[in-house]
């Protein structure tokens, strides 16, 4: 892909503001589906950076588009499973950012398989984890905080 750059480096503390604006956006939530309680709540926001950053099995990497946070991700243990997440801010939706974040990071964690969880609904991020790789093997159902209801949920795996 062409046009501005997107890198990975690791997350520093400085960068948390800035994820924390792009969890509390409204529509980001209600995609993502499966968030926190209160999208804003600082000190719980503040309080769960805290343990990312202290647990050493977490990858993490802070996402630069040219230059400017956009997002992160990070691979983590969910359900006993070796998994991967990530959230780029709304103003860099559609422009490729996190499918080359994903892809760079990919190459960072040698974990195989590797799963991810996404909404049904979430096109956008099953688009993205299939550009990827990643292929759908399972659906199950879920309860989505930031809609407060039950939802189905696509499991995808990378081998």
């Amino acid at each position: 892909m062409t046009g501005p750059t997107v890198q990975l480096r690791k997350v520093t503390r400085e960068d948390l503001p800035v994820f924390f604006d792009y969890h509390r956006d409204a529509e980001a939530v209600r995609m993502a589906a499966f968030t926190a309680e209160d999208p804003g709540d600082r000190e719980a926001f503040d309080a769960q950076w805290e343990r990312i950053l202290g647990n050493d099995a977490v990858v993490k990497r802070t996402v630069l588009y040219d230059g400017r946070v956009a997002g992160n991700v990070m691979s983590f243990e969910q359900f006993g499973e070796p998994s991967v997440g990530y959230w780029i801010g709304r103003e860099h939706w559609g422009k490729g950012v996190a499918t080359r974040a994903l892809a760079a990071f990919l190459e960072l964690v040698p974990d195989r398989p590797l799963y991810a969880r996404v909404a049904k609904d979430n096109a956008g991020s099953i688009r993205v984890l299939e550009k990827c790789g990643f292929t759908v093997t399972g659906e199950e159902r879920g309860y989505a905080t930031a809609r407060g209801t039950h939802i189905d949920e696509l499991v995808l795996v990378l081998v």
